[in-house]
């Protein structure tokens, strides 16, 4: 699965350069709060696409319908989950299925 180029974001980390995305309309369960923001993050470059990360935020949607403060997404969080993923095992340049990464400890779901 590969990211789409329009809308995405490139960030180096270790001196590898990645792309990152945050969907630009909520699903409707990130809509109303009930879940926390995703975003996808892939290795840039390279002729075949690698493996995808799908990072769970701790964080509301920023397009929420239900007025909930959203945090930005900054930089420092996706090289931070980045990092932690390929820890974990992500191998970005290898194709396989999405690679799960879950940083949403403490998100609490609006009534």
């Amino acid at each position: 699965m590969a990211l789409n180029k329009k809308g995405s974001r490139r960030i180096t980390v270790d001196g590898i350069e990645y792309r990152w995305r945050i969907r630009r309309k909520p699903s409707y369960m990130q809509g109303l709060c009930w879940t926390p923001m995703t975003y996808a993050v892939e290795a840039a470059g390279g002729s075949q696409p690698g493996t995808t990360l799908i990072v769970t935020s701790g964080q509301a949607h920023p397009s929420n319908w239900v007025g909930a403060e959203a945090v930005p997404n900054r930089p420092a969080h996706v090289a931070a989950s980045i990092r932690e993923a390929r820890d974990r095992g992500w191998e970005p340049t290898k194709a396989g299925s999405p690679f799960q990464l879950d940083r949403s400890a403490g998100f609490i779901a609006q009534p």
